[in-house]
């Protein structure tokens, strides 16, 4: 985020100074000054008031875990305190979540390799595991495990290879 400021000139009626010929109030726009001096005699003299325009706060990536951590804080009396008892996480991190927003991290995705084979493991549609790579269907990425999908089905000890996403 860039700590260069842009001020435009506002009146009392919530419409913007804008340098046009000849110049106008409007509603929607306005003419921005990188120099508050200049801002400043623009107010004075056709009888307005400075404001500072600010950039948007960059949102914070957390995981899902966190994500869902600064949603239930938005439900509690006391938000902070909520977020501060969550002690697993980033404190800072979860609060310039709270008040800037947060966009959430896409979760990696790996495929599981059978061990001293050539063979790599993929979920069947009933939830089991099947090896055998010529039933293999990967239009639901049936090849592609989560780390909580290779807890689960308990293949830490196999080897992985992260699977890249071109999706963007």
């Amino acid at each position: 985020m860039s700590e260069e400021k842009l001020y435009v000139v506002k009146n009392d009626e919530g419409k913007y100074w804008d340098i046009g010929m000849p110049p106008w109030w409007d509603d929607k726009t306005g003419s921005a000054f990188k120099r508050i001096d200049l801002a400043l005699r623009w107010a004075k003299k056709y009888d307005g008031h400075v404001v500072t325009l600010i950039e948007e706060p960059e949102k914070v990536v957390l995981s899902k875990e966190q994500a869902k951590i600064v949603e239930n804080a938005r439900d509690e009396e006391f938000p902070a305190t909520y977020i501060s008892d969550s002690a697993n996480y980033d404190e800072d991190l979860l609060m310039k979540a709270y008040v800037n927003g947060y966009t959430v991290a896409k979760e990696k995705k790996y495929n599981v390799k059978v061990p001293h084979t050539s063979l790599y493991y993929w979920k069947k549609l009933d939830g089991g595991l099947s090896i055998n790579d010529l039933f293999a269907n990967d239009e639901y990425d049936a090849m592609k495990f989560t780390e909580a999908e290779i807890e689960h089905y308990g293949l830490q000890d196999c080897d992985k290879e992260e699977v890249i996403d071109d999706e963007l």
